[in-house]
């Protein structure tokens, strides 16, 4: 079974994001598609990146831990939410710290917002730096726009249906990037 990261990027007070990352983190072991753990951008609380992580001399046993387990996960969904047209200074921080571990690291994309477009703004800059970073991006994503509507705060969508039906889209893509990528590693 592959091992995935979601990685939740709002450090915001009042975040959404947090149900999505919780909804499809549930989706996706209750339908036995993968190991999934989150690791919450909140809990690490980066300083502001000032060399990458192979450059620092004496890097912080929690950069290194969360290093490891971007490197050895097999996929990643990143769970963001829009601020202003793009993507949050914690996630962009966290991707310039790592690098050699986005090498070809397939990574999916869900954007959040508040509002009726999902983050479809902040998407396309997201996808750009992952992209000078090396990584494989999958090219299906999961939207969800008003968010505060769409979940609850344990994760749990309001129409479970359609909500089910997107996710096994979009983990089908990632799931079928990620076997792809397995078959290149290894011959």
């Amino acid at each position: 079974m592959p091992n995935i990261v979601i990685l939740l990027s709002s450090v915001r007070v009042k975040r959404n994001s947090n149900r999505v990352a919780t909804y499809l983190k549930k989706y996706t072991e209750e339908n036995k598609l993968a190991e999934v753990e989150i690791l919450d951008l909140d809990q690490y609380q980066f300083p502001i990146f000032t060399e990458r992580l192979k450059f620092q001399t004496d890097p912080d046993k929690k950069t290194i831990e969360f290093a490891e387990k971007i490197k050895n996960s097999q996929g990643v969904i990143i769970v963001t939410p829009e601020y202003n047209g793009g993507y949050p200074a914690a996630l962009k921080n966290v991707i310039d710290l790592l690098n050699d571990e986005w090498h070809h690291k397939p990574i999916a994309i869900s954007t959040v917002s508040a509002g009726a477009f999902g983050g479809s703004q902040a998407i396309t800059s997201l996808q750009f730096t992952l992209w000078k970073m090396t990584a494989l991006i999958v090219p299906a994503t999961f939207p969800v726009p008003k968010v505060q509507d769409a979940f609850d705060e344990n994760g749990t969508p309001t129409d479970k249906t359609a909500t089910d039906k997107r996710a096994a889209a979009f983990l089908k893509e990632l799931l079928w990037c990620i076997q792809a990528n397995e078959k290149m590693k290894n011959g």
